[in-house]
Formats: structure tokens, C-alpha cells, sequence
């Protein structure tokens, strides 16, 4: 799916539709990201530079690696999953070049 489309899909979804795991919210809180944040990055994702559709499990269901940059250095990147809600899985802050990581 190309990264326009994932941009519109997350659009349509609120704040209410986002389920954070408990591993994703225990990797926040120790990577110190604001699960406010998150929620925010991923229904208005301006900073979505990079996805890749991963395999997912069920027929219903649509998986992706996503890279949100806040410069050239900084970057989060979440695993979601959509099925309906949008299940945040991973959350991952990381201080590197993320060209170099996604490329």
C-alpha cells in the first residue's frame, strides 16, 4: 500500500479507535514517549514518512512498520495493526539517521 493511502486510512480514525498494548505502553514509558503523541502522530499523521505492510494473521487484518521523523536524527517508529481499531503494538524512540535505517 502506498503511504498516501495508509495517511488517508489512519485519517478516518479518532483518538477512541486507538488501542495501546500493554508492551507498547510499557516501551513508552521507558523510552519516555507520550502515548498522547502517539495517538496524535497516528490520526494526524504529518510525520509518517516511511510503512511497510508486514503480514498479518487474519483475513481482517492489515499490519505495517511505521516511521514518524521529527528530524533527520529522531524518529518513532510504531508496528500497528488495523482491524477495525488501530492497535499500536510496538513503540520504538530512536536517536539515528533514519534514512539509513529504512533505507
Amino acid at each position: 500500500m502506498e503511504l498516501e493511502k495508509l495517511k488517508e486510512k489512519l485519517r478516518k480514525y479518532k483518538k477512541e479507535d486507538i488501542i495501546i498494548t500493554d508492551h507498547a505502553e510499557l516501551q513508552a514509558f521507558t523510552r519516555d514517549v507520550d502515548l498522547e503523541e502517539v495517538k496524535k502522530n497516528v490520526i494526524n499523521p504529518t510525520r509518517l514518512v516511511y510503512a511497510k505492510k508486514q503480514e498479518a494473521k487474519h483475513k481482517k487484518e492489515e499490519k505495517y512498520d511505521c516511521y514518524f521523523a521529527y528530524s533527520k536524527h529522531l524518529y518513532h517508529r510504531y508496528a500497528i495493526a488495523i482491524n477495525g481499531k488501530i492497535i499500536i503494538v510496538t513503540i520504538i524512540k530512536i536517536n539515528r539517521d533514519w534514512q539509513k535505517a529504512i533505507g
